[in-house]
């Protein structure tokens, strides 16, 4: 039995096939179209055990850079860890997160979102449970929508709203610099949640379910009332609630957020500090 831990692999076929094939057993998801459609880039790197030639446990690494209050900040998100089925209980993910954590110290903290099965299993790596807090609103939408989709089809279509969004500022609290991360969702699960809101000349990513619509973020030319975007998607709006925390909240209620099978961990004063102001991590900075 040969084994080592490897990075860095994800141009090597063989290599991330035998990944993506450990990802697909575990949690039934595929990075291969992320790849082929030219958004994973390397702030997303699996450390893996090698094992005889295939991959046998991951903890993948994804460098989060962002900025809060104009300073700059460096997370390291943990996430896709895993086991070979028929190689769990032997200590071989204890092996990896070590080797993941060991430059730990040079970043500004490191989180994670464990299931529940795993609860008692991070804090033997330093972390801690965190709470998370989201925003709500009861609003009146307009009467008649003005929102327009935004086609997410293509790599065209793809290409024309990264330009666009760089052309504006997020009306988030973090300012995320994770475009990698946020095409994962929006050139595939979530290609119809892009829109464009003409008489604010903004983009809303946003889901609507009923009368709810989810906010992901929002970008316009200048900070605006986030509410006020929200009216444009009409009449059959009554609730609203963002998946990220807004830079401006008034008129915003905040509750904690519990997310089904899933809890925060964190590692690292200075992002326990942050989060007393940021209050939780975009939906779509979770990897």
């Amino acid at each position: 039995m040969v084994t080592s831990i490897i990075h860095a692999y994800r141009d090597d076929p063989r290599l991330r096939q035998s990944f993506n094939q450990l990802a697909r057993d575990t949690f039934d998801l595929d990075f291969e179209p992320w790849y082929q459609n030219g958004f994973w880039g390397g702030q997303y790197d699996p450390w893996s055990l090698l094992l005889d030639g295939e991959i046998a446990a991951n903890v993948s690494v994804n460098r989060i850079n962002c900025l809060l209050d104009g300073q700059r900040r460096q997370y390291l998100q943990l996430g896709t860890v895993m086991t070979r089925a028929d190689l769990r209980g032997r200590g071989l993910n204890r092996l990896v997160m070590g080797a993941a954590l060991a430059e730990r110290e040079a970043w500004d903290g490191v989180f994670l979102y464990a299931n529940d099965s795993v609860l008692d299993y991070y804090p033997r790596f330093g972390f801690q449970a965190a709470p998370e807090y989201r925003y709500r609103a009861s609003i009146t939408g307009l009467a008649s929508p003005t929102v327009r989709p935004v086609p997410m089809e293509t790599p065209a279509d793809w290409r024309h709203f990264l330009a666009e969004k760089s052309c504006r500022q997020c009306l988030g609290l973090l300012q995320l610099e994770t475009d990698s991360l946020l095409m994962f969702y929006l050139s595939q699960s979530m290609r119809d949640a892009v829109f464009f809101i003409p008489e604010a000349n903004a983009y809303v990513l946003a889901e609507q379910d009923g009368e709810l619509l989810t906010v992901y973020d929002a970008f316009a030319p200048a900070p605006l009332p986030l509410l006020e975007l929200c009216r444009a998607f009409g009449p059959s709006v009554r609730r609203v609630e963002f998946a990220f925390t807004p830079a401006g909240r008034d008129g915003l209620e905040e509750y904690e957020y519990h997310a089904e099978d899933t809890t925060l961990f964190i590692s690292g004063s200075p992002l326990a500090q942050d989060l007393e102001r940021v209050r939780g991590f975009p939906e779509l900075a979770h990897a």
